[in-house]
């Protein structure tokens, strides 16, 4: 069993930056993709960023490429995720995800374990 517990969310401004660590507890995250999804109001989670189990390969939609940036440590057991030129449109609930395998993965049923959440709220 894997816990992840996200922090570093927040309000920002457009234009801003956040960076969001997830910590994982109760086994290695160092065999598992990692991914970062969101959530806003009425809407279906969606992926946002994706990292291999070594961090050699990682993968964004156009909606946050060049934005955003996926990094993992796994010494530490912990996922990041940087994110600049923050905009309104951005404002969701972010969950850490660990996949069900090693590469790259972006639909919510490749991944197994999830945390909890992190609001982010981006102000215009």
């Amino acid at each position: 069993q894997v816990q992840l517990v996200e922090s570093g969310g927040g309000l920002v401004q457009a234009g801003g930056s956040l960076r969001l660590s997830c910590a994982a507890s109760g086994r290695t995250l160092s065999s598992y993709a990692m991914g970062w999804f969101r959530q806003a109001p009425g809407k279906e989670r969606e992926f946002v960023a994706g990292i291999s189990w070594r961090g050699g390969n990682s993968y964004y939609p156009d909606s946050v490429k060049g934005r955003f940036a996926i990094s993992r440590d796994n010494a530490k057991n912990t996922v990041y995720l940087q994110m600049n030129s923050l905009k309104p449109e951005d404002t969701a609930v972010y969950y850490c995800a660990a996949a069900r395998t090693s590469r790259v993965v972006t639909t919510t049923l490749e991944y197994r374990y999830w945390g909890q959440g992190t609001q982010v709220t981006v102000s215009s």
